[in-house]
């Protein structure tokens, strides 16, 4: 049984390509959700191994729900994913307790580096 991931993306497309990179490389995807309302029930739900979280979303940004998922549990695993190269935004998102940052467009093997160097 490979580690289970939740993916988080607003875009449905993006959601799809990073499940087909895990699902290739042996891991599980439990659970997919478009904005940070839906991550943080999924989470939840799922009790994800690790989880990729876009940062711009609708309803609750990725920044906004990775510090919720954090307050139910402060082990939690998160990559955050976003198009932008905004220093800012990957500065928050690393002081609010993320792993690791992948820029889109996605490459395989740097999503699988990232999950694999966090997941230990």
């Amino acid at each position: 049984m490979g580690q289970k991931i939740l993916i988080v993306d607003d875009a449905a497309f993006m959601r799809m390509m990073i499940k087909d990179i895990l699902t290739k490389n042996g891991f599980d995807v439990v659970g997919e959700a478009a904005d940070g309302v839906q991550a943080v029930e999924k989470y939840k739900e799922t009790q994800p191994d690790l989880v990729t979280m876009d940062i711009t979303m609708p309803e609750m940004d990725g920044i906004t729900a990775l510090k919720e998922i954090k307050k139910i549990n402060p082990a939690a695993k998160i990559i955050m994913c976003s198009a932008m190269g905004q220093q800012a935004m990957v500065i928050d998102a690393i002081q609010a307790g993320a792993k690791d940052f992948i820029v889109k467009p996605f490459q395989a093997d740097r999503v699988i580096e990232a999950i694999s160097k966090t997941l230990g």
